[in-house]
């Protein structure tokens, strides 16, 4: 009972914690009245926090733009690029490769036709033998003689003909012959792979010069957005300065500018890199700096744009040297076969002459060592040869044949590439010359909103700001270079069609001007009812004649 009594206000107590935690965690879930809640601050505090934070803008100086020196030496070399063509004509390795394979081959059609004419040998010959010797009926005779032998031909011995005839024609007729006419084939196909290789090389000096010309014009445009973009931060920063702006803005100006500097770091890398590989196509040194006479960049339209582009396939195939000198390939692989099936019938002859002072002696015989004396010695041999009883002749047939077979579908494979280079010029020369005409719009649409709102910042029009004329900045830039690049790709096109056709002559190209449609047709104040020409449309003098 006592025990009882103590305890009661223990649990009286623990029980009423035990409440009151409770109580707290309900309440701390309870939703608060809205007297209650944290408040925004007045729209008056938050004007000042904001001002607060403006002057200290203020106080603080924007970052000085970085401009960094130019990459490019003042030393330069102009050239244009007619002056590029000439040089490749002369110094350009591969167009050189492609000349001496030219004389390479006219050697050996001169080595081929030379088959045709006799060998000369002259020389001597001195021969000595001591011992034993058998005759034709078996007798062994103990023998010391010597010969000699002074004139055409060499190695005369005992009573056989001269062995080294003095002039001597001989071979295979139909090797000589068939060997002859493909060397001359052989000759055309290196005149026109000349003609190829010289082609691409100046396709190639074209481009590398194209593209030195798009890497001067970047250039240019680079440095007036440069300029351009000065005057936007200057403007935004004096906006900035007077609290007509935000410094934000004059920051994001700013940073376009850094991104015009580096733009143009860029454009000169490009530029050098553009000198080097025209000088490499030139053979010229790398660290010279090619610099394009050029004004401007304007299109080259070389082919007309009239001509369709079935016609202009058929002309490619007419045109390219490249199937030329498939076409001698395949008489070569021709002239070859026919050869190979003419070897077994075609006899292999030998014209032997020789003329000297030949003397001797022996043992036998006195004197020992005289007796010398002129004389000649004619040989005539023909004779047919049947390579491995036949199957040597069948087997070189086959793989004539073969042969013939592979350069014919070379010259398909030719074809093939030449249809769809051709096209794909054509193509890309339509597409930009397109592009050529709506950049040039947007060109000229950039620049008129560029200069409008320039316009009215610069007069304190109130609803524009200076950080608005990024929008129509960049998009002016932009532009400027997509127009550079349109104008440049269209010369590329251009060149490669031209190239891709063979580099036809102007007459080739030319078309006769269409006369449908465009005669008198007849109709006046008088008779407005004609509806044909009049019969005798050409002009007549004072006389009436």
């Amino acid at each position: 009972m006592d025990w009882s009594r103590r305890m009661t206000p223990a649990l009286v107590i623990a029980t009423a914690l035990v409440l009151m935690a409770i109580g707290g965690r309900v309440s701390a879930q309870a939703p608060r009245p809205a007297d209650l809640l944290p408040q925004p601050l007045p729209p008056q505090e938050t004007r000042d926090r904001g001002q607060e934070k403006e002057e200290a803008n203020r106080r603080s100086p924007l970052p000085v733009p970085v401009s960094p020196p130019t990459i490019l030496r003042p030393e330069v070399q102009p050239i244009d690029l007619d002056t590029a063509l000439r040089l490749a004509g002369v110094q350009n390795p591969e167009l050189n490769v492609a000349r001496q394979r030219v004389l390479e081959a006219l050697a050996m059609r001169q080595l081929a036709a030379a088959r045709f004419l006799p060998s000369i040998n002259p020389g001597t010959s001195y021969d000595a033998h001591n011992g034993n010797l058998q005759q034709s009926n078996g007798n062994i005779l103990t023998l010391n003689r010597s010969s000699v032998y002074l004139g055409a031909g060499s190695s005369a011995v005992g009573t056989g003909t001269v062995n080294i005839p003095g002039v001597t024609l001989g071979g295979n007729t139909a090797v000589g012959i068939f060997g002859y006419l493909e060397s001359r084939q052989l000759v055309r196909q290196r005149e026109f792979d000349n003609i190829a290789v010289r082609n691409q090389v100046f396709l190639r000096v074209a481009l590398a010069f194209s593209e030195l010309l798009r890497a001067e014009g970047r250039r240019a445009v680079a440095l007036q957005a440069r300029e351009e973009a000065q005057a936007i931060a200057k403007l935004t920063a004096d906006y900035a300065e007077t609290g007509q702006g935000r410094y934000a803005d004059a920051n994001r100006a700013a940073t376009e500018l850094q991104r015009r500097e580096a733009y143009i770091k860029q454009v000169e890398s490009e530029l050098l890199t553009s000198s080097a590989r025209l000088c490499e196509q030139l053979n010229l040194d790398p660290a010279i700096r090619l610099h394009p006479t050029d004004a401007y960049v304007v299109p080259h339209p070389l082919v007309p744009d009239p001509i369709a582009v079935g016609e202009l396939i058929a002309l490619g195939l007419l045109r390219r040297p490249e199937l030329a000198a498939q076409r001698a390939s395949i008489i070569q692989g021709l002239l070859l076969l026919d050869g190979a099936k003419a070897l077994p019938f075609s006899p292999t002859i030998y014209i032997n002459f020789s003329a000297g002072g030949f003397g001797g002696g022996s043992n036998l015989v006195r004197p020992i060592f005289g007796g010398f004396g002129g004389r000649t010695d004619f040989d005539a041999i023909a004779f047919w040869t049947i390579q491995n009883l036949g199957v040597g002749n069948v087997a070189l047939i086959r793989a004539a044949n073969a042969n013939l077979q592979v350069r014919r579908f070379e010259q398909i494979e030719v074809l093939n590439r030449v249809r769809a280079e051709v096209a794909e010029a054509y193509a890309r020369t339509h597409a930009r010359y397109a592009q050529i005409e709506t950049n040039e719009s947007a060109v000229q649409s950039g620049l008129l909103s560029f200069t409008q709102d320039l316009t009215r910042i610069r007069y304190r029009s109130r609803d524009v700001l200076p950080i608005e004329l990024l929008d129509s900045f960049r998009l002016m830039a932009g532009a400027r270079i997509d127009y550079i690049d349109a104008i440049v790709d269209y010369n590329r096109a251009q060149f490669e069609l031209y190239v891709a056709l063979g580099q036809p002559p102007a007459d080739a190209l030319a078309h006769p001007v269409p006369t449908q449609g465009v005669s008198p047709s007849g109709v006046t104040a008088a008779n407005p009812r004609a509806a044909n020409p009049p019969a005798d449309t050409r002009p007549r003098d004072a006389t009436g004649h």
